[in-house]
């Protein structure tokens, strides 16, 4: 009986989901109610999946409104009535049209207009007015004709308490104070579900009403197949018919396997046999299809990709060449991919460049008809929560950061305080906005609105309302098409070698980066691999990979495989990380696996390392189903729905082991905690490989070619790291560095011989236009004689010469730049002149007497250090210099359980938790000849010797040698004074050539060192780059 209801995705307004209303529903005595969220069907399919488990009728509708108000809503008879119903509500948010008052007729819909004093409609047939229970008294005094009229009670609210959270989210919304929330802006206090009985006593003087309201309930019925055996909803042929498509596919892998497989034995036809006869069972032919197609575009594009997931297992993807790895070679587990209880296809991601990404997007958009983006919910967290409720409420700046960072003193004095703590709690998780999924798509046989409405973001494509677990419910499983810089690295790469080689030497005679088998056989790759200087090399160059490969001594592709799993956080909480290393170490202690799991994976030692494994495990060791085994591995990695079923799954998982495998009560719990605990981290063993694939490809060109790919690291921005180390890794590969030069940089960094110029897009606050500019006229009208001439062909302001001129853009003519900082001051206006146009008298600039000035070394690596964020020259010299005995990295293996003094310089700080949740820290350091100096900081050291950024430390500590890898046990640090910054410092008059020098001396440039007591700086780690950033 209640027509207008709201969950949370009612955005900023509702106060709970749509379990909540379903069990409201059914304790009020109810056994249907209407879902209809505020310009939104968000929640729509979820709502309708949940309803028969709660014995409730799911009826479909939408609120209208503009802002608060609203206009209308609208309840769909039918799943057609609800495909025209998100279409006209697509057309809204896609024009950003405010809601119209009346509502367009469209077929299988009901139309209820809330009630107005006075108001006059005409009605249509499928039309009604809404009368809520204040307006019953008005209708008694004007004797309005009922005949057209529903029961509209509002239901959006339990309690007070979810009363007074909706006003904090409208006055959030609505960025106001809660006192200045205006009444127009927020829902009724009484806007709350009665029982069954208290309603229609309310109504029943208008019998008419409740007749109304019950045929509208009993004519809406939206539908939708959520059981285990639904068809998938995603476009069912990509030719004509599925017989065309099976022709096509079967076509494909013939002329992949020509590619693939030149000498084939029985194996792989068999494999192939089996792969195809599954696909086309279960339905999956067109989507095999539509991957080959996106990755076919993307090769005649020239573009990199790397196909991963589980789709990786499948020789038939490899065929396809959807993939590069050799599932047959890797003995990759097939169930995993696909197999008869699972009823979703596999999971292909597909990485493109991020340069590319957005080109093959468009191109899917444009290829395939019902194709959208896949929605995530973005919700409130704690701590922004509370600043949005510190706001609302008027709390000052201060006591909203004390707030913030969990300070409880002040709620002990502080009422507003208290509620603000109080209701952040309420409202945590609560969905805040609708976003896109980082890089899911759909491909849908039927009209995406026939499932939901659309938005339009940013990005301009049309986005489904509902995220991916929804979209899996009803059978859109999404294509997975991200974008990552490791790929764009390789083809700049190769690219930078084309240029930077002879024109007699072909590219392809020197690069085959697809030729995986020489790859693997190369020795100069095996022994980069060993010693892992792999700095710039995707996915093993970050400090934990590198003592990883050297602990497992990996020179191989298969070993490259098992540790890139192998590093995966769950792996490491189960403790089978140090048991896999102990095993690979002492293969005497193999014999401690257990007789079954040391069979189902022999390569492995026993230990779980792939999510396959938890599939062997739970299909073999526990004897579950396949079925049950993948219901396991999804419940174990966040992607279950029901964990009631979960649950039962592992009840079943622990009768087996028990009753019918006879495993020990003990035996069962420690393999069940080994496998939660991983499964949710860990790759897949295709997965792995995939990545492995493009560690390969980079190895080979930071072996031959390692010029050319750190500069391509450094123009995408580097990796693990910040800019900073793979300028330092190309340095100590032989390249001379040079400072941005208006002769010789491009935009973007660049190479000539062994000669790498930093390009202008590293210069901060540098215009990138004005960086074309620059190489446009070089390029056209040859090189600039002197700063005249530069000034008379490029267009540019005081503020962007003044950057050229700080970072000695103008050394090539051979003029200082302090003189040249003098004369931009005189001759350049704030403001950029037009482009001068030719003119045969041109006057001749005022040239200016200006005093012979220099700079020195170190105020040239100050000024790069604020304009570029590192200095090009060594940071050591520009350090307090001490006497203590120094001990180098590579000599630190002599001193293996001594405590010694270090010196490095900071490229990286990991922060974690102990098991009590004290803070710890990972620093990765260089010393004064470039090479890793590893430390360890427990609780009690990092407390006393925080890091304060960048900067040389000095450290000591005790030498810890472990299977290769050495790290220092930190119990003193602190970080060296600089020079005092030398450009501010005082300068005396030397008479020597009558030159103006800095006078250098070595003063500390930060006031006090952290011997000092000033409270240390907080520091904050950017896990994308790895850079320190100090707050």
């Amino acid at each position: 009986m209640h027509l207008n209801t709201h969950s949370y995705y009612s955005l900023r307004y509702g106060a709970y989901d749509a379990r909540t209303l379903l069990e409201l529903t059914k304790n009020n005595g109810f056994d249907s109610v209407a879902l209809t969220d505020i310009n939104t069907t968000s929640s729509c399919l979820d709502f309708i999946r949940e309803a028969p488990k709660y014995g409730v009728k799911p009826v479909i509708g939408v609120d209208f409104r503009n802002g608060a108000q609203q206009q209308f809503i609208m309840i769909a008879k039918n799943n057609d009535g609800f495909k025209r119903m998100n279409h006209y509500l697509t057309t809204i948010l896609h024009e950003g049209h405010e809601v119209p008052c009346e509502a367009l007729e469209l077929k299988n819909t009901f139309v209820i207009y809330p009630f107005v004093k006075d108001q006059i409609r005409t009605l249509k047939e499928h039309e009604f007015i809404g009368v809520r229970p204040e307006d019953l008294s008005t209708l008694r005094l004007k004797k309005v004709d009922t005949r057209k009229m529903v029961i509209l009670q509002t239901v959006t609210f339990r309690s007070r308490r979810d009363f007074n959270a909706h006003r904090l989210l409208r006055a959030i919304d609505n960025n106001t104070l809660l006192s200045k929330l205006p009444e127009s802006e927020q829902g009724m206090l009484h806007h709350q579900m009665l029982p069954k009985e208290v309603l229609l006593n309310t109504y029943a003087d208008h019998p008419e009403m409740i007749a109304n309201t019950e045929m509208i309930f009993r004519e809406s019925s939206v539908e939708f197949d959520f059981s285990g055996n639904a068809e998938h909803q995603n476009q069912k042929t990509y030719t004509e018919s599925e017989e065309e498509d099976m022709e096509l596919l079967f076509e494909e892998c013939r002329k992949g396997l020509d590619y693939r497989y030149p000498e084939a034995g029985e194996e792989v036809y068999a494999r192939i046999s089996m792969e195809l006869d599954m696909i086309n069972r279960m339905g999956f032919v067109s989507y095999f299809l539509m991957n080959w197609d996106i990755v076919n575009y993307a090769r005649s594009k020239g573009y990199f990709y790397v196909g991963r997931g589980s789709g990786a297992n499948s020789v038939v993807a490899y065929l396809l060449r959807i993939t590069d790895v050799d599932p047959i070679e890797l003995d990759l587990y097939f169930e995993r991919f696909i197999n008869l209880y699972r009823t979703n296809p596999p999971d292909f991601d597909i990485d493109f460049s991020w340069r590319d990404r957005d080109d093959v997007t468009r191109y899917i958009f444009e290829r395939f008809d019902n194709v959208a983006l896949v929605a995530t919910y973005n919700t409130f967290q704690r701590r922004a929560v509370i600043r949005e409720l510190g706001k609302v409420f008027g709390l000052p700046k201060e006591e909203i950061d004390a707030l913030s960072k969990d300070t409880v003193r002040v709620i002990k004095h502080s009422h507003l305080a208290g509620l603000v703590m109080k209701y952040a709690q309420y409202i945590h998780g609560f969905p805040s906005h609708l976003s896109v999924h980082a890089s899911g798509i759909i491909i849908a046989e039927k009209p995406i609105q026939h499932f939901s409405a659309t938005f339009l973001p940013p990005k301009g494509y049309p986005t489904i309302q509902f995220d991916m677990h929804v979209s899996e419910d009803v059978g859109l499983f999404k294509f997975d098409i991200l974008s990552q810089r490791g790929l764009s690295k390789i083809k700049d790469a190769l690219d930078l070698i084309k240029q930077n080689y002879s024109a007699s030497e072909s590219l392809e005679s020197m690069v085959d980066i697809h030729d995986m088998q020489q790859l693997k056989n190369d020795e100069k790759m095996k022994e980069l691999l060993r010693e892992a200087k792999a700095i710039g090399c995707f996915y093993i160059e970050s400090p934990a990979m590198r003592m990883l490969l050297r602990k497992l001594q990996v020179d191989n592709y298969l070993g490259l495989v098992a540790a890139s799993s192998v590093i995966r956080p769950g792996v490491a909480k189960s403790g089978m990380m140090s048991e896999y290393i102990l095993r690979y170490r002492h293969p005497d202690r193999r014999k401690d696996a257990h007789p079954v799991l040391l069979e189902l994976m022999p390569e492995t030692y026993g230990v779980m390392v792939y999510q396959e494994d938890v599939i062997k495990v739970a299909h073999y060791f526990a004897g579950l189903t396949l079925g049950e085994a993948d219901k396991m591995r999804r419940g174990m990695s966040g992607k279950f729905r029901s964990r009631e079923e979960f649950q039962a799954v592992k009840e079943q998982f622990f009768k087996n082991c028990i009753e019918q495998k006879g495993h020990s009560p003990e035996l069962t719990a420690e393999v069940w905690r080994q496998t939660e605990s991983f499964a949710g981290y860990a790759f897949a063993k295709g997965h792995s490989a995939s990545y492995a694939v493009e560690s390969y490809q980079c190895l080979f060109l930071k072996t031959y070619y390692p010029l050319e790919f750190m500069v391509a690291t450094i123009n995408n921005y580097g990796g693990f790291y910040s800019t900073e180390l793979y300028v330092h890794e190309a340095r100590k590969s032989g390249a001379n560095i040079h400072a941005p030069c208006v002769n010789n940089s491009q935009v973007m960094t660049s190479i000539s011989g062994k000669a790498i110029y930093i390009g202008y897009h590293l210069i901060r606050s540098f215009d990138h236009k004005m960086g074309v500019a620059i190489s446009e006229e070089r390029q056209e009208n040859g090189a600039f004689l002197h700063l005249n001439d530069f000034l008379e062909r490029v267009p540019i302001g005081q503020e962007q010469l003044m950057l050229l001129i700080r970072i000695d853009a103008f050394r090539c003519m051979g003029v200082d730049k302090r003189v040249l900082l003098w004369e931009a001051h005189l001759k350049v206006g704030k403001l950029a002149n037009s482009h001068p146009e030719a003119d045969l008298f041109r006057v001749a600039p005022q040239e200016y007497e200006i005093p012979k000035l220099s700079h020195s070394q170190e105020e040239a690596m100050f000024d790069q250090i604020e304009l570029l964020g590192f200095p090009l020259h060594d940071p050591f010299s520009i350090v307090e210099q001490n006497d203590e005995a120094i001990v180098m990295a590579r000599d630190l293996t002599k001193h293996a359980n001594k405590s010694v003094w270090v010196k490095g310089y900071l490229i990286h700080v990991k922060r974690t938790s102990t098991s009590t949740g004290q803070s710890m820290f990972f620093g990765t350091l260089l010393d004064e000849e470039g090479e890793w100096l590893d430390t360890v900081h427990f609780p009690q050291v990092a407390e006393r010797f925080r890091f304060r950024g960048k900067g040389v430390y000095r450290i000591h500590g005790k030498v810890l040698v472990e299977y290769d890898c050495v790290n220092i046990e930190v119990d003193y640090m602190h970080k060296l004074d600089v020079l005092e910054d030398p450009r501010y410092s005082e300068v005396e008059e030397v008479k020597a050539e009558s030159e103006l020098v800095t006078n250098n001396r070595r003063k500390n440039y930060l006031g006090k060192s952290n011997k000092s007591k000033r409270e240390p700086q907080d520091i904050s780690i950017e896990a994308s780059t790895g850079r320190t950033n100090v707050a």
